[in-house]
């Protein structure tokens, strides 16, 4: 027996990356791919016929940059121009979404009732369309039923309907026309109904909710004063109704919010003309009986023109206190912390200046504020900043009005002294005359105030009727048909890519996960031990007893010649020796290393060679039941002296083969196998046969097989396809360094076509090296070429007989 101190080195082997492999490896589960794209494809089937349609359009509007005043005047709102369009179009969205226009345009829209029909895959609204028409004689105004109503005809004068109090109970017949009382209310179906219906009552907060959500206001064009109002909705009408009825809404509520101003400045001036009408006319009345009871017909000159001066300071001093008033009033609303400021009673234009300005901004972030609460926490972070721009500029209004009251002391301190001055005057004159003096002065007083009120109470009035809008629409909403919510191409296109990357992905992972061998390039990458042979599959189902294997019924087929392979590389191996004793082992159980020995052996035979198959398993070996005998005796008989070696010995003369069972399992078997009796037993055979082949226990599982191993002239190493783990492939390699072997080869097992756990790599054997010792094939695509029994027909040939 040829045993080495050494084993030979070789250089490891080289292999390159072999596309058409990897194009095999996908192709091999092309079903998987197929199905996983199918499967999504009906994902996204279901996912569009349940996904309900979402419609988005949009309207335009163009802000105006101030109202035309008359008088050559100007109003804060004229006077508070914002130039940053940006921040102007932020703070009018909130205006948009105020509860105040949104709740009045729900007024505009006639939506107090919503009709469905019913789809195969749910209820669709049919607005605008009204199939039959219901008339509501009494409805709480907040607690009634908004569910779904269920109507069908019946004949032409009644119909049926399910209440959603009842849903689920019978419905009930009324005639068209008949007052229903039904959910809080009373209704009748006037018009006649075709086919069956759903409709249900909407309540006013429904609408209102429907109609603010999904609203979008943004600037159309930068550093443009156009602001785009865009709306989604399930029904694209209606969000083309809602957006039109919102801007209408807007235009509207700007309009009257402007002229709210004028309105009250209106009725301040009222309220001051009328008290000083009492003054005119007691002031008047006064002075002429004075005049006809000191019968005065006129003043001299000095006289005259002290008086003139008199009563024009005097008026120039009730003017600057009706100043005062109003910037007192606008100083009280500051200090009450009033939500919005109204300088209603800016008679003489005392508010100027930056104060409009500032007072425009502070009551827009007033009313961003509140449309921010309505869905923020006081405490969130836009409400913080919004109240921190509120109190800068609040305070800046305040240090205006304060500044405006000092410079209104100051000329109104003038006005006094100017007036001490000519009462001064007035002492020089005689009484009588002083008396008619101070008359004259309070009555052209009053008189001039009495016309200043007049005048600006008909400059307000105009100015009221003046007042247009400081919006327009440019362009109308119109409904857009083409749903947002999901994009059929889109989604079919997404669903194939997704199933492509999930079947494919499902492969690699089924690779990955792959602990197992399958194909000799995963062995050859492994290990430097060469390869003898590959075994393809056995082409039929093999019983327990292997026994169609040792028949070889199919001396053509592609399995029979892979065995054929192997026995003629075993020609190679110790060539130098007439007999040849060959130990096959395995790592486990159930990788087909007496399967492998079974047709060796009959291989063999076939080419008149004389043949022993040693059981050399006594732990768990089978080989006896492909020869039919009942294991009674054996070697382990034969090795405890119990029987002779003629006895134990079984000759087939079927196939020509000799076998020796392994007899009872003994209790000691490694203790047996390394006795020099199994020793002597190796060289007393190898005379006698041509090959002896050695059936041993796994290496991965017991040792038993160890000094069959050594004292073999060949060693076969077998792994199954499917079966072996990688780690498998190093042990030949391992047993060769421990007990110093040159003589170890590895058998490929059980190889099939399944190209799904293929190594993708091709060995490149002219470069030398590896495992490239012996010639061998795995006859992989040579199904068909005519030289095997039974070969398949390409599917494009499913014409042709067999």
């Amino acid at each position: 027996m040829e045993i080495t101190d050494k084993t030979e080195e070789r250089k490891p082997v080289s292999q390159s990356i072999d596309f058409y492999k990897i194009f095999k490896v996908f192709l091999s589960r092309w079903y998987w791919i197929l199905g996983c794209v199918i499967i999504s494809l009906i994902i996204a089937k279901v996912n569009l016929l349940y996904t309900p349609n979402l419609f988005s359009t949009a309207g335009q509007l163009r802000l105006k940059e101030s109202n035309p005043m008359l008088g050559g005047g100007s109003s804060a709102a004229a006077s508070a121009q914002v130039y940053n369009y940006t921040d102007k179009i932020q703070a009018e969205s909130f205006v948009i979404k105020s509860q105040a226009v949104i709740s009045n345009t729900t007024k505009q829209l006639n939506y107090k009732i919503t009709y469905f029909f019913k789809e195969r895959w749910g209820n669709r609204e049919m607005y605008p369309k009204i199939p039959f028409t219901i008339k509501i004689f009494k409805q709480d105004s907040v607690n009634f039923n908004t569910g779904n109503y269920e109507i069908k005809p019946v004949n032409v004068t009644s119909f049926s309907l399910a209440t959603p109090e009842d849903p689920k109970g019978k419905p009930k017949q009324y005639r068209y026309g008949q007052s229903i009382g039904a959910g809080n209310m009373v209704f009748s179906i006037t018009s006649k109904v075709i086919e069956p219906y759903f409709f249900k009552f909407n309540s006013e907060s429904e609408i209102i909710q429907r109609v603010g959500s999904g609203l979008a206001v943004v600037e159309a064009g930068r550093f443009t004063n156009v602001m785009q109002l865009s709306k989604t909705d399930n029904n694209a009408a209606f969000a083309a109704d809602a957006i039109n009825a919102v801007m209408k809404e807007y235009v509207k509520y700007d309009v009257l919010d402007k002229r709210k101003s004028a309105k009250q400045m209106i009725q301040y001036i009222k309220q001051q003309l009328t008290f000083i009408d009492q003054k005119v006319d007691s002031s008047g009345n006064l002075l002429a009986t004075y005049k006809t009871n000191n019968k005065i017909i006129d003043l001299n000159s000095s006289t005259a023109q002290i008086s003139s001066n008199l009563s024009d300071f005097q008026s120039k001093k009730q003017l600057a206190i009706l100043d005062k008033k109003g910037i007192n009033q606008l100083l009280e609303q500051l200090n009450s912390g009033s939500e919005k400021l109204e300088p209603n009673n800016n008679l003489r234009g005392a508010v100027t200046g930056l104060l409009p300005g500032l007072i425009s901004q502070f009551n827009l972030l007033i009313e961003s504020r509140s449309d921010a609460l309505v869905q923020l926490d006081p405490n969130s972070e836009q409400v913080r900043s919004i109240n921190g721009k509120i109190n800068v500029i609040k305070e800046s209004i305040r240090q205006n009005v304060v500044s405006l009251l000092e410079l209104n002391e100051k000329t109104s301190s003038y006005f006094d002294s100017e007036i001490e001055k000519l009462n001064q005057q007035l002492g020089t004159i005689p009484n009588k005359e002083q008396a008619f003096v101070k008359l004259q002065s309070t009555f052209e007083v009053n008189n001039k105030v009495r016309s200043f009120l007049d005048e600006r109470k008909l400059e307000a009035e105009m100015n009221e009727a003046a007042i247009v809008a400081g919006a327009e629409i440019v362009n109308l909403a119109f409904p857009n048909f083409d749903s947002i919510a999901i994009n059929p191409n889109k989604s079919y296109m997404t669903a194939l890519l997704f199933g492509l990357a999930v079947g494919f992905g499902l492969i690699l992972l089924v690779r990955f996960l792959n602990p197992y061998i399958y194909d000799k390039e995963t062995v050859e990458a492994l290990t430097r031990t060469p390869i003898i042979g590959v075994i393809r599959k056995f082409p039929e189902y093999i019983d327990k007893n292997n026994r169609q294997a040792l028949s070889l019924s199919k001396p053509k087929s592609v399995f029979a010649e892979s065995v054929r392979s192997v026995r003629t590389n075993l020609s190679f191996m110790a060539s130098h020796k007439k007999s040849k004793t060959i130990c096959i082992t395995s790592e486990v159980s159930g990788e087909g290393k007496s399967f492998v020995t079974i047709n060796l052996a009959g291989t063999l035979a076939l080419i008149d060679k004389k043949v022993i198959l040693i059981a050399a398993d006594l732990r768990k070996s089978k080989l006896h039941k492909a020869f039919g005998s009942n294991n009674k005796i054996g070697l382990s008989s034969y090795l405890t002296g119990q029987e002779r070696l003629e006895d134990v010995i079984i000759h087939d003369d079927v196939h020509n083969i000799d076998f020796l069972p392994s007899g009872p399992v003994p209790p000691n078997p490694s203790e047996l196998l390394h006795t020099d009796k199994m020793k002597e037993l190796l060289n007393m055979l190898a005379p006698r046969y041509d090959y002896v082949l050695v059936d041993t226990a796994p290496v991965g599982l017991v040792s038993d097989a160890i000094p069959l191993i050594r004292q073999s002239d060949v060693n076969l190493f077998v792994i199954r396809s499917g079966k072996s783990q990688l780690r498998a492939a190093a042990i030949p390699e391992r047993l060769s360094r421990e007990y110093g072997l040159s003589n170890l080869a590895i058998v490929l097992n059980a190889f099939g076509d399944d190209a799904l756990h293929a190594n993708y790599y091709t060995t490149d054997y002219s470069r030398g090296g590896g495992n490239s010792t012996y010639y061998y094939s795995d006859y992989s695509g040579y199904a068909g070429s005519g030289y095997y029994d039974e070969d398949p027909k390409k599917w494009w040939e499913f014409w042709k007989k067999k």
